[in-house]
């Protein structure tokens, strides 16, 4: 193997390496139940971010997250939003990071690429959710219903704050004029 091979070999392997959070990171929920998780989920808040917030007609609208088990204890993702020009629609699966109880995931949309998603907020009844990553620059407030009632909010937002996330940063997710 060339040594320019090997190098790109390393690079990309520590690039997939799961790094031990550190006290600065934002702290996870104890346990999600991936079982109790799985379903649809409607985003209602969001930081910006590059692949749904695009420009004109290819804005998402109405994001929705469907997440399912696998029988090799991964999960199936997949989002939805409506844009001006039709439907689009992405799949991912994810796994849950060792000894993180299923409250940190590693989501690949293409292998071998992971992004991290840590619930940070779970209602008891898994009613809504507060999800993250941990360099705080994305956010979302997931609903098993499309709007949340307000109490359920001020609970979200007050994780968003314990965690040390902006809430000056989130964007009421866009609903699609009927």
């Amino acid at each position: 193997m060339s040594r320019i091979a090997a190098a790109l070999l390393l690079l990309t392997l520590a690039g997939c390496a799961v790094p031990a959070p550190s006290p600065d990171t934002p702290r996870t929920v104890a346990r999600v139940d991936l079982v109790r998780y799985a379903g649809l989920w409607h985003e209602v808040a969001r930081y910006p971010n590059f692949f749904q917030d695009r420009e004109g007609a290819e804005a998402c609208l109405a994001t929705t997250a469907h997440y399912a088990p696998l029988p090799d204890g991964r999960v199936a993702v997949e989002n939805r939003c409506r844009t001006g020009s039709g439907e689009r629609s992405a799949r991912a699966t994810a796994y849950a990071v060792k000894g993180s109880e299923g409250a940190r995931l590693r989501v690949s949309f293409f292998w071998p690429f992971h992004g991290d998603y840590w619930v940070i907020g779970l209602d008891p009844d898994y009613r809504w959710a507060v999800v993250g990553a941990p360099g705080r620059d994305y956010l979302w407030i997931l609903s098993r219903t499309p709007e949340m009632a307000p109490p359920d909010f001020a609970a979200a937002l007050a994780v968003i704050r314990r965690e040390g996330f902006d809430p000056a940063r989130l964007r009421p997710a866009a609903q699609p004029i009927s």
